[in-house]
């Protein structure tokens, strides 16, 4: 959200598609897995579709705010932690309780640094309302209870390569629905990173064991 505030939604959501990157990086971290040519061609699309992104092809300045790009891939790692994470709670509860139980510890932690009772309610109008209601249930609610489920029956890797229709469509809408500028060299970025993520899901490696 931070991400979205400081850039937009297309920036957010692309740099928190780096998250497979990073899921392959710890499995060879944790030596789990060894360095193959199908991954110097998936990292090369990140960081490459990546670069793009944020700079529109000139490496004098930024594109995108510095901010936007910090709390991306912040997201991206987040991503990575609660994929990796979650697998090891679905052996022994629902996911539902993982889904609550995250969201409830999460909701305390973050009260500790803004406290919802200080917000000023009054101010928001009916659309206000509807936009709230919609990000909770379906963008928070609805949408970490499914990607949690899916865990049961695939990897974290394949599980966050079928999320890809969440960059196109933050990418898609962004410029269409809410009218952000987008350059030559991001749209360039954007398609480095989603066929990044198409040839992570294409590519699997059985041997893997994430």
């Amino acid at each position: 959200m931070i991400a979205i505030e400081v850039g937009n939604a297309a920036i957010a959501t692309l740099l928190q598609y780096m998250a497979p990157v990073m899921i392959i990086l710890y499995s060879l971290f944790r030596k789990e897995a060894t360095f193959s040519k199908k991954d110097g061609i998936t990292v090369s699309l990140a960081l490459t579709g990546c670069f793009f992104l944020v700079t529109n092809g000139s490496i004098q300045t930024l594109s995108v705010p510095v901010l936007a790009v910090v709390w991306g891939l912040l997201s991206a790692v987040a991503l990575a932690y609660y994929t990796l994470a979650a697998v090891p709670l679905l052996k022994y509860y629902d996911s539902l309780v993982v889904v609550g139980w995250s969201m409830i510890i999460g909701g305390v932690v973050l009260s500790l640094y803004k406290q919802p009772w200080d917000v000023q309610w009054s101010s928001f109008t009916f659309e206000s309302w509807m936009y709230l209601a919609f990000v909770i249930v379906f963008g928070t609610l609805l949408s970490f209870w499914f990607f949690i489920e899916s865990l049961q029956t695939l990897t974290p890797k394949e599980s966050t390569l079928i999320g890809m229709i969440e960059p196109l469509a933050a990418v898609l809408s962004t410029v269409f629905w809410l009218h952000e500028p987008f350059g030559t060299f991001q749209w360039l970025g954007t398609l480095f990173i989603l066929l990044m993520i198409v040839l992570m899901a294409l590519m699997r490696d059985s041997n893997r064991k994430v």
